[in-house]
């Protein structure tokens, strides 16, 4: 059985943030793997992040990204149960960092639970339609799959983080693994992509005349 040395410990713990007699147990358990310690305390973790489930998370933060030339702006507001945790530096990071993804990937929803029952209703007539009569006998076992990639497309919690190269890291696990570390309930509630001109036609920013002479007179009634 392998050692386990208080360098290892020191080092489990400054990749996870765990304590130092949880990162001992689970070297010990994983006889001295990090990646398997790393997995005993994320299952750990995600198990007591269970028992938080019906904890209220009204603290928080709003994590701001504005891309070079101030024609996209996103918001994030990321919560937690405590403001010594929203006024933790990494935890304000984290959610600029998200604000930085929603700005990049631009996703329609927040959480799988927020998509409309009709929006997914027809995403699965159109997979439907797509399918060739031999792989319409299979549709059970294909529309889930298809959904889901569609769910990496539109939605913010299950889309890869954009900033994670192995893409194995979504928006959903980010959120997780911070709240693992810090014993918290924390929650992504909700965010707000603006960009210049977004759906409006070019042709219609010019506004006729009488609009634009209304216009002037209500920004400007002297």
């Amino acid at each position: 059985m392998t050692q386990i040395s208080a360098e290892m410990v020191r080092q489990l713990r400054e990749k996870t943030g765990a304590g130092m007699m949880d990162c001992k147990a689970a070297l010990a358990e994983s006889n001295g793997s990090f990646e398997q310690a790393i997995e005993i305390l994320r299952k750990r973790g995600l198990k007591d992040l269970g028992k938080r489930a019906d904890k209220i998370a009204a603290e928080g933060t709003l994590g701001v990204y504005v891309h070079s030339g101030d024609r996209v702006v996103s918001v994030v507001e990321l919560n937690c149960e405590t403001d010594f945790v929203a006024r933790n530096d990494e935890f304000r990071q984290l959610a600029r960092d998200i604000a930085m993804h929603v700005a990049a990937m631009r996703p329609r929803y927040t959480s799988v639970e927020e998509v409309p029952p009709a929006v997914l209703e027809k995403e699965k007539e159109i997979i439907i339609a797509q399918l060739d009569e031999a792989q319409k006998a299979k549709a059970d076992k294909i529309i889930p799959g298809r959904m889901d990639k569609w769910f990496q497309e539109h939605v913010l919690e299950a889309q890869p983080y954009v900033r994670d190269d192995s893409g194995k890291v979504t928006i959903k696990s980010l959120v997780e693994q911070y709240s693992i570390k810090t014993g918290e309930k924390v929650r992504l509630r909700r965010f707000i992509r603006l960009e210049v001109g977004e759906g409006i036609e070019r042709a219609s920013r010019i506004l006729p005349r009488r609009s634009l002479q209304r216009f002037l007179l209500v920004t400007n009634p002297s």
